[in-house]
């Protein structure tokens, strides 16, 4: 996916559990983790703020947009 998440990048920075960070936003710890390991397929912006607010930060230090690999040149070729 070429979005990648760095919430581990700022729980690390604001000294924070998972655990803490989920009990102050309002999410279960396993939801959290969902999209801690890059696996959620949406966000909603409310969490989003939540999060934010909690570890004192913006959006852009949580997302960021990773391009996904070009094809090969062999893939090309061979296709």
């Amino acid at each position: 996916m070429p979005i990648a998440v760095d919430i581990d990048v700022m729980l690390a920075r604001r000294k924070m559990s998972v655990g803490e960070l989920a009990e102050r936003v309002g999410i279960t710890p396993a939801n959290l983790a969902v999209l801690k390991n890059g696996r959620a397929k949406a966000v909603r912006f409310t969490t989003l703020a939540a999060l934010c607010e909690v570890l004192e930060c913006q959006p852009g230090d949580l997302l960021r947009f990773e391009p996904e690999d070009a094809p090969s040149a062999s893939a090309v070729r061979s296709a």
